[in-house]
């Protein structure tokens, strides 16, 4: 039994009332409800808000509503905080996915085709993720003794070519089993795999004009 979880808070510091904003004529939010309505691997979605109006649109969207505590609705709470919350009040699932609205072009395909990734393989988690410019390995840190690389000593003096291979998570899909979230608090534990997403379907809306550019694309898409 798998239940998600859609995050969205009342608050947000680069656009007002965000979840809330319209794009291709329905709320950001409604784009991730809409995705998790439709896969078949989903038996159960949960909205998470300490605003009511959030609130009141996920019930008439058709979906159960958690009203989330002010102190886990704050700008430095953290998503396994909510997932407990979550977990506190919905502990019959094995699994629990969570799914932020912030990434409207994250479809139900996308869905369907990570979880069977993490049932196949038996794995403790799974985490959606884009490619990143490998760059980032040549970096280095400063600490007490100096300059050290950010990974190790090698990789700064080494051609691109030869680093391995860079992912981001996109924030679009977290899927983790109970029982490993429980024993850890981590939502990346031993034996994490990873579902990959290009460029445009790993869109993170945290301003005005990602929240253009997602609208541009779901347009085509439709």
């Amino acid at each position: 039994m798998t239940l998600a979880l859609i995050p969205a808070r009342g608050g947000s510091k680069g656009v007002k009332n965000k979840n809330m904003y319209i794009i291709n004529n329905e709320p950001l939010i409604f784009w991730t409800i809409k995705a998790a309505k439709e896969s078949k691997y989903i038996d159960k979605i949960v909205l998470s808000s300490d605003d009511d109006k959030i609130l009141k649109f996920g019930n008439d969207c058709g979906i159960d509503t958690l009203k989330r505590p002010k102190k886990l609705a704050q700008d430095n709470s953290s998503t396994e905080s909510v997932l407990l919350h979550t977990i506190k009040n919905n502990n019959n699932f094995d699994n629990f996915m969570i799914l932020q609205p912030t990434s409207p072009l994250r479809t139900t395909k996308h869905i369907n085709k990570a979880f069977k990734i993490f049932t196949k393989s038996n794995a403790n988690a799974l985490i959606s993720v884009t490619q990143h410019d490998n760059k980032i390995l040549k970096a280095f840190i400063i600490n007490e003794n100096g300059l050290t690389g950010i990974c190790n000593n090698t990789y700064p003096f080494l051609p691109r070519q030869k680093l391995p291979k860079v992912y981001l998570s996109n924030g679009a899909i977290y899927i983790i089993k109970k029982d490993s979230f429980l024993q850890t608090n981590n939502l990346c534990p031993v034996n994490t795999k990873c579902f990959v997403m290009n460029d445009i379907d790993s869109l993170d809306c945290d301003s005005i004009e990602d929240l253009i550019l997602a609208e541009q694309f779901l347009k085509l898409y439709s």
